[in-house]
C-alpha cells in the first residue's frame, strides 16, 4: 500500500506531507537496527532545520546517532512526549514515535532528494544486501 505523500531520505527518515506541513519520524528499519531507543534530543519550536543537516541525535544502547533532517524549514511542532517516553519510536515509529513537524521552505526542489515508498524498499533491499 504505497502513500504517496509519504517520502525517505536514506538517513533513516520518513517525511510525511500533511496539510503543506510535513511530519518526520524514524524508520522501522532504523529503529530496529538502534535496539532500545534510551533517549532523543530535538530542536525546539521555531528553529531552522536544512535537508541533509543533522537537527538532533538518537542514541540507543547501541549506539548515538545524528538525526538527519530529510527537509529543509522551520520546527512548528516537537514531540515532546519522546523525552519522557522514547521508547515510543520502537514501538510505534511512524504514528506515536513522530519527532517533528516542520513548515517546509523549499518543499518541491527538495522532494527530489527523498524516495518513494517503492523506491525506499528497493534501496534498503540493497543496503542489507550489502551489509
Amino acid at each position: 500500500m504505497e502513500d504517496p505523500k509519504i517520502f525517505y531520505s536514506k538517513d533513516h527518515l520518513w517525511m510525511k506531507l500533511e496539510n503543506g506541513k510535513v511530519r518526520v519520524g524514524i524508520t522501522d528499519y532504523a529503529q530496529k537496527m538502534l535496539r532500545d531507543v534510551l533517549y532523543i534530543e530535538l530542536p525546539s519550536e521555531g528553529s531552522t532545520v536544512k535537508q541533509g543537516e543533522p537537527f538532533g541525535s538518537i542514541e540507543s544502547i547501541k549506539v548515538v546517532s545524528d538525526l538527519v533532517s530529510p527537509i529543509s524549514g522551520v520546527v512548528i511542532e516537537v514531540n515532546n512526549e519522546l523525552m519522557d517516553r522514547p521508547e515510543l519510536v520502537n514501538e510505534d515509529p511512524y504514528s506515536a514515535g513522530w519527532m517533528l513537524v516542520i513548515d517546509p521552505s523549499n518543499l518541491e526542489a527538495e522532494l527530489g532528494n527523498l524516495m518513494s515508498p517503492e523506491a525506499a524498499a528497493e534501496w534498503l533491499k540493497e543496503v542489507i544486501k550489502g551489509a
